[in-house]
């Protein structure tokens, strides 16, 4: 189980002032004047590997790096057509990111899926979290099932180009979830005891994994922080949290269930504890380091049935 004690908190551009630093990011060379018709081909051959449009472009603003990779993330933002079926709110949301080369995923990833990368880096994803309100579009919350906790352990990926969330395991107190998205959705999810407690501004979050081939223990302190801007495209923030839709797989197929929400309002956030073996248990490596933090309170979700893509 790993644990770390120290406080962490993002700063105001959402970076975290104490978290892990990327290591191995490589940075394309600008292209010289007058290069040859050779190189240019190569540098194109080199961007389809990537699955980019183009060949990436980095710049800074202010302390952010921002990257266009080419890749198109605005068009599966738009809001779909067709009626959704179910209405979600999401909230007290703790996002944490670890940076992860990419060949440690790959063989945990379906192979028709392109691991998603900011800079030459991967990223796994825990968001512990709860859930309220839950319904069928046009008709009212059931109680006693329209309101539970959920930890989701995620990486990011692409599939003809249009970007998602792969979910490594999605962990519930919530049974019949477990087993509604289980059978349409064909996504990982686990019944487990969870518990979240507020005392002002800061929030614990204790959760046991009760399925017995897959035991696995989350606990974590963290305390909110200020408000930061709206997630600009191209940088971080924006790869990590705006994704608008999930991938699943059945047999030799892939599916895609679309979201529809407005932008993630994010917060700093200080991760006060946290001792964890949930990754592990889902055949990841161990996640070293202080992840990048960031807290959302609360947001109106529509959700889409999957469809195969």
């Amino acid at each position: 189980m790993t644990k770390s004690t120290d406080t962490e908190e993002t700063d105001g551009d959402g970076k975290a002032t104490s978290g892990a630093k990327k290591k191995g990011s490589k940075k394309r060379a600008s292209s010289k004047a007058g290069a040859s018709r050779k190189s240019a081909a190569g540098k194109s051959a080199s961007s389809k590997n990537t699955l980019s449009k183009t060949s990436g472009t980095t710049r800074a603003v202010g302390r952010k790096k921002v990257i266009d990779d080419g890749i198109d993330r605005e068009t599966i933002r738009q809001r779909p057509a067709e009626l959704p079926l179910m209405e979600h709110h999401w909230g007290k949301l703790l996002f944490m990111h670890w940076p992860i080369p990419v060949e440690r995923l790959r063989s945990l990833v379906p192979p028709q899926l392109t691991i998603d990368t900011f800079d030459g880096e991967a990223w796994v994803g825990i968001t512990p979290f709860t859930l309220w309100n839950v319904r069928l579009s046009f008709t009212p919350p059931v109680p006693y099932l329209s309101d539970f906790h959920e930890l989701n352990v995620r990486t990011y990926v692409l599939y003809r180009g249009v970007p998602g969330v792969w979910f490594f395991s999605l962990n519930t107190n919530s049974s019949m979830t477990v087993f509604g998205a289980r059978t349409f959705y064909f996504l990982p999810y686990f019944n487990s005891d969870i518990d979240l407690r507020q005392e002002g501004d800061t929030i614990h979050y204790h959760l046991r994994r009760t399925d017995a081939e897959r035991p696995a223990a989350f606990d974590a302190t963290w305390e909110i922080g200020k408000e930061l801007p709206e997630a600009e495209p191209g940088t971080l923030e924006y790869f990590l949290t705006e994704r608008y839709c999930l991938y699943s797989a059945s047999g030799e197929s892939i599916y895609r269930a679309r979201i529809h929400h407005r932008p993630w309002p994010l917060r700093q956030a200080a991760l006060l504890s946290h001792a964890s073996d949930i990754a592990e248990s889902d055949y990841l490596p161990k996640l070293k380091g202080k992840p990048l933090v960031h807290y959302a309170e609360a947001l109106a979700v529509d959700v889409w049935p999957p469809e195969k893509a």
